[in-house]
């Protein structure tokens, strides 16, 4: 038996190992810490994650099928590597400058990112990505930048970011299935005034907040590389904005319609006094705000569109149409 085995945790009924956190799970897989986040982040890896658990866990008998898989564990650390733009660029044969336009106009996207020695963003690539582009798009490797590419690069075109945080938003709804967990994910793109334009309950602008998974902003790391996490997840261009606020309006009707955002004086179902049993002393329960039962969750929508505009701070009524909802058409008006 070897000292990892040993130290796996075992139960009493089986002595069989149960689960484990991602350190060990990452020390058993031979990755690193960066590795491993973005191996459970492309879906590679099962993570557990219930309501109420802080961190996840890892199945162990993940992790042994993982580690029987043939050429473990290259064959493992060959789906995470990542390039910035020198390797990318001499992956592709190009110039860093070539890689670069290639990136901005979302012909590569990128799937991380990390801060050099001035904090500045590096975005890194998956090699798997970059060598599948080259094999199916040798003409933009090897050939004249096509006018469109030119035309965009001059006008200052730069998708990178939100490139970006659109597949990691789309990974992590993915493997949502409460719907205010998925409603608090797109919330997670929009600014403040933003967001309290599309949800102008406060109840329930701090029930998203609380739901929101910690994977959503990453994995704790460095003061600065929170502030850049923190930046780079909010969306910043007219239609990727217009874009999530109609998102996180569909999902939170959705949302509502299963069960309402605790507030003061919320008693849970399990609680509430029935002819056949007293309730629990009202004063205690009306400072609480504990959270409802988890039902599963319908997909999310995606749409795209122009402009978005500034509401009023009114609760949301049914009567309300979602054009007027997300600040494209103000109630009262009339359509020509």
């Amino acid at each position: 038996m070897t000292v990892g085995e040993a130290a796996r945790p075992r139960t009493a009924e089986t002595n069989t190992p149960v689960c484990v956190f991602a350190a060990r799970a990452a020390q058993e897989l031979s990755l690193r810490r960066g590795e491993f986040d973005l191996a459970v982040h492309l879906g590679l890896i099962g993570a557990l994650q219930a309501p109420g658990m802080s961190r996840p866990r890892f199945r162990q008998r993940e992790i042994d099928r993982l580690r029987a898989l043939p050429g473990f564990p290259e064959s493992l650390k060959d789906r995470v590597r990542t390039a910035g733009t020198a390797e990318g660029a001499t992956l592709l044969g190009v110039s860093p400058v070539r890689f670069t336009g290639l990136a901005r106009v979302g012909c590569v996207s990128p799937v991380a990112f990390h801060l050099n020695r001035y904090r500045a963003v590096v975005w890194l690539y998956l090699v798997d990505e970059l060598l599948t582009f080259a094999s199916k798009e040798p003409d933009l490797i090897a050939g004249r930048s096509p006018v469109g590419m030119r035309t965009m690069l001059e006008a200052g075109t730069d998708w990178r970011a939100r490139n970006w945080r659109s597949r990691r938003i789309d990974r992590l709804l993915s493997r949502a299935e409460d719907p205010w967990v998925r409603a608090a994910l797109q919330a997670s793109a929009l600014d403040p005034v933003q967001l309290g334009e599309v949800v102008e309950d406060p109840y329930e602008r701090a029930y998203l907040a609380r739901v929101r998974p910690e994977s959503a902003l990453g994995r704790p790391g460095s003061a600065s590389g929170r502030e850049a996490m923190a930046r780079l997840i909010l969306a910043d261009d007219p239609d990727e904005i217009l874009w999530r606020r109609v998102n996180l309006t569909l999902e939170i009707d959705r949302a509502r319609a299963i069960r309402a955002a605790p507030r003061p004086g919320y008693v849970p179902s399990a609680f509430r006094p029935t002819p056949d049993r007293p309730g629990p002393d009202r004063g205690a329960s009306d400072r609480s705000m504990p959270d409802g039962p988890v039902p599963g969750g319908p997909g999310a929508v995606s749409w795209q569109g122009g402009r978005v505009g500034r509401r009023s701070g009114r609760r949301p009524t049914p009567g309300r149409g979602l054009l007027d909802r997300i600040g494209l058409r103000r109630p009262g008006s009339r359509a020509h």
